[in-house]
């Protein structure tokens, strides 16, 4: 029996110009497999495969290096409103945080709203 799982894959963001901040893109990833080890080893080969680099806007490339698998988490079951990730952090800004997730939620809205009204 095939059971669903979310891993996070994590990438370093690199550039040859460097600076003194390293950016990580964390990824949550859907993967099916019979098993947690199956899963984890999917999962990897996904991360580095999709290991990759682009260039700026400088012409100047930037690589996304695949660093590991650094949470699995199997779905025991689906059900409306489980919780399938969370995350607690601090911030200097609290104001400035919660505006930032309301224009990402009113982002999320008006998109949504384009694609599910027919402009006719």
């Amino acid at each position: 029996m095939q059971n669903w799982y979310l891993a996070k894959l994590v990438f370093r963001i690199a550039s040859p110009d460097g600076g003194n901040t390293t950016q990580f893109d964390e990824q949550l990833r859907v993967i099916q497999a019979e098993d947690e080890l199956h899963a984890f080893y999917k999962a990897r080969l996904l991360g580095e495969k999709e290991q990759d680099h682009h260039t700026k806007a400088n012409n100047k490339p930037l690589y996304w290096k695949f660093i590991d698998v650094s949470e699995l988490h199997i779905f025991n079951q689906l059900i409306d409103g489980a919780e399938m990730f969370s995350t607690i952090h601090e911030e200097n800004d609290a104001v400035k945080y919660m505006q930032h997730t309301m224009r990402k939620a009113t982002f999320i809205l008006e998109s949504s709203i384009c694609k599910s009204v027919p402009l006719n």
